[in-house]
């Protein structure tokens, strides 16, 4: 019974192959052309290959300078959370920042108390300008709007226009981006 189904498949496979040889018509033409060719449809086909071959590079191409822009465009992007992430983490920190301050300004100089808190607001400092935030300068700049908040205008001979008088609440940088402007009282001088 084998035997039998081992020819079958022989003859389905005979079949199958018999479908994927050309049509007749190409066949009898090559044959009355003397079985080759000609020069014009070998040029043609030649012709035919090439532009294939032109249009699939080119789509090649195409599809690698996309892949490359999604890419760098994930990368980017990927790069941009990273950053969005920890300027949302640092903005957290900054009111204990201003508590710091506080409790330094209140606190006598000398006493065990004071060294301890500035040594803990130091070690806070360090480790945020190692993430890349940076305070913002304030006292004695001119006025910035980028990253000075007036909170007061106050009338000053002695002071230069516009001049950041005094700073009221520290402003921060996280690398370029800024994470809060300082608050200042600038300086009007009517002479200048």
């Amino acid at each position: 019974m084998s035997t039998g189904n081992g020819k079958a498949e022989v003859e389905e496979a005979r079949l199958n192959a018999e479908q994927e040889l050309p049509p007749a018509e190409e066949t009898s033409t090559q044959a009355v052309a003397g079985g080759a060719p000609s020069e014009t449809d070998r040029i043609s086909e030649l012709d035919k290959l090439r532009a294939e071959r032109d249009h699939l590079y080119d789509r090649l191409a195409r599809l690698q300078a996309e892949f490359d822009n999604a890419r760098k465009r994930a990368l980017r992007e990927q790069q941009e959370f990273r950053e969005y992430a920890l300027a949302d983490s640092v903005r957290t920190l900054i009111p204990v920042l201003d508590s710091f301050d506080r409790a330094l300004q209140a606190s006598p100089k000398k006493s065990e108390f004071h060294l301890g808190v500035e040594l803990i607001h130091k070690q806070l400092q360090d480790a945020l300008a190692k993430l890349g935030v940076r305070p913002i300068t304030a006292k004695g700049e001119l006025f910035d709007p980028r990253f000075h908040e007036a909170i007061e205008m106050v009338e000053s001979d002695e002071a230069d226009d516009e001049r950041v008088l005094e700073e009221l609440q520290r402003g921060y940088k996280l690398k370029d981006r800024l994470l809060r402007p300082a608050m200042v009282k600038v300086a009007r001088n009517p002479k200048h």
